[in-house]
């Protein structure tokens, strides 16, 4: 069936539909990674998002009940250049097409995702829909594209309630703005006894629970918006030791006031390098975010970058003076991507360890 792609530049692409049938809009953003598609589209950071993967073969592995980050796909629409309808490999239960259908996500292929790329990158993110409408015409769609918006994504993604997922190690407090199912598996399998609280949870109901530390998921959308979870932020900072990711890394800076901003068109895919400051070492890193820590906003008497993206010299993480946090913007959890930063959970580890060494008092920054 014939699809089309209109963004609100009024820009249109034809190809032909896959998944769902119907209309679909939102903020049309690219990932460059190679793999992964199937986390990707589970990734609740991509909540209120069409996604658009740059490399040109997508679903020749299919899907499995493995390689997934929520349950369920967490992105309005998906485009690819070329869709296999064949996948071929052991783990696989069923096609791309045939889960997204099951799912009534709407996806196109057949597209120039190169020339895609390219505006988005000239022109930065901005609002599209796909439609499979055979009288589909964008003079009579644009209001509606342009009215787009999505209002508290960390809301629509987090858990409905406190869970525990028991362990005989330290207790960590892990507070859910739309977190990967590889943060919980990640901190298992270091034998931590994990509480996951829903974003609205209050300052006292996580410090109920007598945590070893806190941390502070990924999620969607502007970090602005989380104006209460900033507040329980503030409430939590000095009381434990604190690792935040992502969306948990800018409600960080914002709750100690730092500022910050929309990049032109974010950073998603499992390619990008990181320098670790510190260690004097470049990674390659997992990133899904379209905001930012405004440098010259954070207070160096407080704060200090411990971590510098290598193509646009952004912020990618922080290291508080004289309180046990630090955060990163990329994905040490990975899922998809390389897992070469898996060290900052053992930092965090050694963190929680010190700082209950010393009675709780205020611990620096601790080396694996």
């Amino acid at each position: 069936m014939k699809a089309v792609l209109a963004l609100e530049d009024g820009t249109v692409f034809e190809g032909s539909s896959f998944g769902a049938e119907g209309d679909i809009t939102g903020e049309i953003v690219f990932n460059t990674g190679m793999t992964g598609y199937q986390e990707v589209l589970t990734d609740p950071s991509y909540c209120g998002q069409i996604v658009t993967m740059t490399y040109p073969l997508i679903g020749n592995y299919g899907v499995n009940a493995y390689d997934i980050e929520s349950a369920r796909p967490q992105v309005r629409g998906f485009i690819v250049r070329e869709l296999c309808r064949t996948p071929s490999n052991w783990r696989s239960a069923e096609s791309l097409n045939v889960y997204l259908k099951r799912n009534n996500i709407i996806g196109i292929e057949g597209i120039d995702t190169r020339a895609l790329t390219r505006i988005l990158r000239d022109r930065g993110t901005m609002k599209g829909m796909i439609s499979t409408d055979a009288d589909f015409d964008i003079n009579d769609r644009m209001r509606e594209i342009k009215a787009f918006e999505i209002k508290n994504p960390v809301l629509r993604v987090t858990s409905p309630a406190v869970r525990h997922f028991e362990g005989g190690g330290p207790r960590v407090a892990l507070i859910d703005y739309g977190v990967k199912q590889n943060i919980i598996r990640s901190l298992r399998k270091r034998g931590c006894d994990v509480y996951l609280f829903p974003a609205t949870s209050a300052a006292e109901q996580i410090l109920a629970v007598n945590p070893d530390g806190i941390m502070l998921s990924n999620g969607p959308g502007d970090p602005k918006d989380c104006t209460d979870q900033i507040e329980t932020i503030k409430k939590l900072t000095g009381k434990k030791p604190i690792f935040g990711i992502c969306l948990g890394h800018q409600l960080a800076a914002l709750a100690n006031g730092a500022d910050t901003e929309k990049l032109k068109f974010g950073h998603r895919g499992c390619n990008h390098p990181v320098k670790d400051i510190a260690k004097g070492l470049t990674y390659i890193t997992s990133q899904n975010h379209g905001y930012t820590i405004v440098e010259g906003t954070m207070d160096k008497n407080r704060m200090e970058v411990s971590h510098r993206n290598m193509n646009d010299g952004t912020v990618e993480g922080v290291r508080y003076k004289d309180v046990p946090v630090f955060t990163v913007q990329f994905h040490p959890e990975a899922s998809p991507g390389p897992a070469d930063t898996a060290y900052l959970f053992g930092e965090f580890m050694n963190m929680m360890d010190h700082y209950n060494v010393l009675g709780g008092s205020k611990c620096q920054e601790t080396k694996t």
